[in-house]
């Protein structure tokens, strides 16, 4: 392994409530199963900002040295509106409103999550299961369900009996609820209710004469529910208990606490270790809802086609912004944030620039080993990102020491130094370079014949032409930098 042995990582477990050692079930190894998203419409910013962090734990797990399988799903059926029992399933929905086949409206937006996520260049995970390619795996989980007496069929329909499962087991132990309170705060069944009891939740559902998105069961035609998908997907591939399971706050009731009772039932052992969960991300202070209009997507933020933000943003200045607070801190959006999050990316960008042209010395003044013992500190501590960056932030200074003369750097140390800032930077943060220019291939060769027109008026002493195209690059985001090697510039 690449790391000092100084530290252990720590992970926040949502289970137990507070942060625990890592150790893999398997030394060497690490199983890691994200929910992935319902792919009925466009992939929502806060989605990805769950995405993104997992991605950023699988990165860095990887370069410490496991050897990491990651699965993460794509639900394309069995999800009903508003994550509840009864209505439409999101995707047959969004297909009857544009009159097209289901597997259409999924394959659709399955591309655009994809597209997405590798414009945040996002690692693909090892595996990448569909709730529809294992129904016969969901089947028989329903099947070893009722058979441990977890479960009944009415109607058509596989209910799992949450009061008879928490006789002997412990339905809420993820959410902290108590399922008398819940039964006491839930209003009471209807006549047209099957249901025996408001907490009970689908395995298997009825599908209706209407329902275009259907399978043949012992049960009768249908689809499987929502929370089954994921304990299907997530045990075939990675064992009956496997090491970590993640997605977003708003899914640790009742999907993840449903997740918990379906595997207990059926294997009779509970199925993670550590339980983690990434929190919201919301806009100008408000939850993002597209009913109130304070909603925006990824490709408008790129392209700068929205009333929200004054100008576009890179993939990767946002990729910054996400990582400059903990994946467990709700975050919120806003133009000043992305204005100040695309300073410090172009800053720590030239940063690393200006190290591979810096001249060594016979000596090093920077304390390296301590620098990167902190920046692992800050990483093991439940993967604390915005601290790593405090501390890139400090190497970035050292940088402007060395390029200035006050401190020196050996070659050896400089050769180091430069790999572990683009070893946190590049492969554990996820940013990218030379992302800065992305918008015009041409940006770079227009800013240099600016450089050279404001030289020339300098020169004849037109400091008022000089001064106008500074500040109006300026103005642009383009900082220049008068030395006695030339003016180069950069983006502030």
């Amino acid at each position: 392994m690449p790391v000092s042995q100084n530290n252990t990582l720590k992970i926040y477990n949502s289970l137990s409530g507070k942060k625990e050692v890592f150790t893999p079930i398997t030394p060497g190894y690490v199983g890691m199963y994200v929910c992935g998203p319902t792919v009925y419409s466009q992939v929502h910013l806060g989605n990805c900002r769950t995405f993104m962090s997992f991605d950023m734990i699988f990165r860095y797990l990887k370069h410490l040295g496991f050897k990491v399988r990651y699965v993460r799903n794509i639900t394309d059926a069995g999800h009903l509106e508003n994550d509840a029992e009864e209505g439409e399933d999101k995707i047959a929905k969004k297909a009857r409103l544009e009159q097209i086949e289901p597997m259409e409206v999924v394959q659709k937006y399955t591309v655009d999550f994809h597209n997405i996520l590798t414009q945040f260049n996002l690692l693909p995970p090892s595996i990448e299961p569909t709730a529809t390619g294992h129904i016969i795996e969901q089947i028989q989980i329903i099947d070893e369900i009722i058979a441990k007496g977890f479960a009944y069929h009415i109607n058509g329909s596989v209910y799992f009996d949450v009061q008879k499962f928490n006789e002997t087991h412990d339905y809420g132990k993820l959410s902290g609820r108590k399922l008398e309170d819940m039964l006491a705060n839930t209003r009471s069944l209807t006549a047209q209710d099957e249901k025996k009891s408001p907490q009970d939740f689908a395995l298997w559902k009825k599908a209706e004469p209407q329902h275009i998105m259907r399978w043949p069961s012992q049960w009768g035609d249908g689809f499987p529910g929502w929370h089954l998908e994921c304990t299907a997907m997530s045990t075939k591939y990675l064992g009956k208990t496997f090491d970590i399971h993640g997605g977003g706050m708003d899914l640790k009731f009742p999907h993840h606490e449903c997740e918990i009772a379906q595997a207990e039932a059926t294997n009779e052992v509970s199925p993670v270790k550590y339980w983690m969960h990434a929190n919201m991300l919301t806009l100008n202070g408000k939850k993002m809802s597209k009913s109130t209009d304070n909603n925006i997507l990824p490709g408008e933020i790129f392209t700068g086609e929205n009333n929200i933000f004054s100008k576009p943003f890179t993939a990767s200045v946002v990729r910054f912004f996400m990582m400059q607070a903990h994946y467990t801190s709700i975050l919120d959006l806003s133009n000043e944030a992305l204005l100040a999050s695309e300073k410090g990316h172009s800053r720590l960008m030239d940063a690393l620039k200006q190290l591979d042209s810096v001249v060594v010395g016979t000596h090093t003044d920077f304390d390296l080993k301590s620098w990167e013992d902190k920046c692992y500190t800050a990483m093991n501590d439940d993967f604390n990102t915005p601290i790593l960056i405090a501390h890139l932030f400090e190497g970035v200074k050292e940088i402007n020491l060395l390029k200035e003369g006050t401190h020196q750097i050996s070659q050896a140390d400089k050769v180091h130094f430069s790999a572990m800032l683009k070893a946190f930077v590049f492969d554990i943060l996820g940013l990218k370079e030379g992302e800065e220019m992305a918008t015009n291939s041409h940006t770079p060769a227009l800013i240099e014949m600016l450089i050279k027109l404001r030289k020339e008026a300098r020169d004849n002493k037109d400091f008022t032409t000089s001064d106008a195209i500074r500040d109006q690059l300026l103005a642009l985001g383009i900082q220049l930098k008068d030395g006695a090697e030339g003016t180069t510039f950069s983006l502030s």
